[in-house]
């Protein structure tokens, strides 16, 4: 009996000395504004790519400046609502919508910061767009209808005007740290030009090293995409980080594997061990071009979130991750060092990151030559 629980205490040991917690260690951290959250929203894809914005400014000024989502918000609802009336209602409107509507919100309406447009009615403390979109999506279906037959400028009047209540409206000047400034001169004064930022992806349906529109639901604006191979994505990723470039990420976070709770995303290579994979180091599927292709294509991977990539860790048996920052508020996570950041592995990222966007500096020189960018 004695020998039988001493081999038992052995196996025990065992186990645990192969069973191994996560621990990370940086590689890279690109400074971040702080961690905050979009509320009952879907606008993910302004609080991300503002968050990287706000790291472009940090990198290039040294300035740490809060600009407002919900400014960009509100400035692509009014395209969003343009492309759906003209498509006659044979187009999405939702909340959706990607990096590159910020950049076309910067370029035509330039940049306030949050401090003087919140886009939080008064009294109200956290985001909810579901009666507002409610409310604009209803009035859409009608303009689309046309039940008058023939459509005046009135429609377009009329979402401004809901747009205004909801989130608030326009401004020509503000007051920011004592001086005077319109959108534009606050954008001049960040040195933010939109100009210079790429979205970069990889797919197998079109040609490598050329641009193309990638047909997922939220691109409504047609923004185009640099396609490379998929090690060559990677590597611009991992050559941005290297570089002091953070990067925008669009990607997929369906995945059960997909943890805010426990901070990490992971790709198991066997199906049964999805949940232990979120508790101790397990190995992970090798993704390949083709099995990525094949996700995309039959919807198990889709552009559903995106966030804002700010450096690189290694855990103890010397596997990277990417340190991703999210906009799901600040809960502690469980493993990691502070709260509302992802770490992402390398296969997560090789097969679910649809898009990154990121200043074109911060490109391999390969890549910068072969694009002409």
């Amino acid at each position: 009996m004695k020998k039988t629980l001493t081999t038992l205490a052995c196996l025990c040991i065992a186990a645990l000395a192969f069973s191994q917690q996560y621990t990370f260690e940086t590689l890279t951290d690109l400074e971040a504004t702080p961690v905050i959250s979009q509320g009952i929203t879907g606008t993910c894809w302004s609080f991300s790519t503002s968050s990287f914005l706000e790291s472009e400014i940090i990198r290039t000024t040294g300035n740490q400046i809060d600009i407002s989502e919900m400014y960009n918000v509100r400035n692509t609802y009014t395209k969003k609502a343009w492309n759906y009336v003209m498509r006659q209602g044979k187009a999405q409107f939702s909340q959706g919508g990607l990096s590159h509507d910020v950049m076309n919100s910067v370029a035509a309406y330039g940049i306030v910061p949050q401090s003087v447009y919140t886009g939080l009615a008064e009294g109200q403390e956290k985001y909810n767009h579901i009666e507002m979109v409610s409310v604009l999506e209803a009035m859409l279906k009608v303009y689309v209808d046309n039940p008058a037959k023939t459509l005046s400028d009135n429609w377009k009047k009329a979402i401004e005007s809901v747009l205004d209540v909801y989130l608030g409206e326009r401004m020509d000047e503000f007051t920011y740290d004592g001086k005077q400034y319109s959108p534009e001169s606050f954008l001049e004064m960040t040195g933010i030009q939109p100009e210079n930022y790429v979205s970069v992806t990889s797919f197998l349906h079109r040609p490598f090293y050329t641009s193309f529109i990638l047909n997922i639901p939220d691109n409504f604006s047609n923004g185009s995409y640099y396609n490379l191979p998929l090690d060559k994505f990677i590597s611009v990723i991992d050559h941005a980080l290297e570089n002091g470039y953070t990067l925008a990420l669009d990607c997929d976070v369906s995945e059960p594997t997909f943890s805010q709770k426990d901070g990490i995303a992971v790709i198991p290579e066997n199906e049964f061990e999805k949940k232990a994979i979120l508790e101790e180091i397990k190995p992970e599927k090798n993704i390949t071009p083709e099995y990525r292709q094949q996700e995309f294509e039959n919807f198990h991977t889709t552009d559903d979130h995106l966030m804002h990539i700010t450096g690189k860790v290694k855990d103890q048996k010397g596997n990277m991750y990417y340190k991703v920052k999210n906009s799901w508020g600040t809960d502690k996570t469980r493993v990691g060092d502070s709260g509302g950041y992802i770490y992402m592995s390398v296969p997560y990222m090789r097969l679910k990151a649809i898009s990154v966007m990121l200043h074109k500096d911060g490109l391999p020189k390969d890549i910068r030559k072969k694009s002409n960018l």
